[in-house]
């Protein structure tokens, strides 16, 4: 019986993994500065600060904001977009150029 509880979960299991897409901010540029996902699908975004600085990824439209100290590695989950583009930038840096999500 325990068999047949396990396979039923093996297949959710697999299903759980995540695309997964990793960005770099260096003292407000992003690295790429364009990722391109698939639209209707959840993807993660790796977030690694490589600056000097905090660093800050923050989407007005996906309604995300996360804070980074120098050296920091986190993530966050964003939920299945609609095609189109989303911008994000580094508050710290508002004068720098601003970085994408491109869903397609």
């Amino acid at each position: 019986m325990a068999w047949l509880m396990l396979a039923s979960v093996l297949p959710s299991m697999a299903q759980a993994e995540l695309p997964t897409y990793e960005l770099s901010i260096r003292d407000g540029h992003f690295t790429p500065p364009l990722l391109e996902v698939a639209a209707g699908q959840r993807f993660k975004i790796v977030l690694n600060n490589i600056g000097q600085g905090p660093a800050e990824f923050e989407s007005t439209p996906l309604r995300v904001e996360k804070v980074l100290s120098p050296g920091v590695t986190t993530f966050v989950v964003i939920h299945p977009l609609r095609p189109g583009r989303y911008p994000f930038f580094d508050e710290f840096n508002p004068q720098l150029p601003e970085g994408g999500i491109l869903a397609q």
